[in-house]
């Protein structure tokens, strides 16, 4: 696969967030290559057209796999944060200009993240705090 793949983003998880992504990048037509454990999952990304890799992101192997060397970006989409610390460290070792996106469960792995090479870290559960008490602000 990596031959053919060049500048393209890969995500590592097809989770919710990671399905999120896939399809917002789709409908701006960026080339995207998925990382998942889940072989059935790959396997109904394979029945899409879609270039998936059943493995663990965390894996140089995999990741080289996807074409992290000649990746633009990366979105680091698991449920573990030790696995998305891990998996950023490893793609940066072999891609250093890699722009890695990631999300944090725990608000003390934000920092973590960041210094392992994470341009931008989400915590979807703060985030999702926030919007519910914007909410119930705006409606007492």
């Amino acid at each position: 696969m990596t031959a053919e793949t060049a500048n393209h983003v890969i995500i590592c998880g097809f989770g919710l967030v990671g399905e999120k992504i896939f399809d917002i990048l789709q409908q701006h037509s960026v080339d995207v290559v998925v990382i998942e454990v889940d072989k059935d999952k790959v396997e109904a990304l394979h029945a899409r057209g879609v270039k998936a890799i059943a493995g663990d992101a965390t894996s140089s192997k995999v990741l080289r796999e996807a074409g992290v060397e000649k990746a633009k970006a990366m979105a680091v989409a698991m449920d573990d944060d030790a696995k998305n610390l891990f998996a950023i460290i490893t793609a940066r070792s072999i891609n250093p200009n890699i722009v890695v996106a990631t999300r944090a469960n725990d608000e003390l792995m934000k920092e973590k993240l960041k210094e392992a090479g994470a341009k931008f870290v989400a915590t979807p559960n703060r985030s999702a705090s926030e919007e519910l008490f914007k909410q119930l602000v705006e409606t007492a």
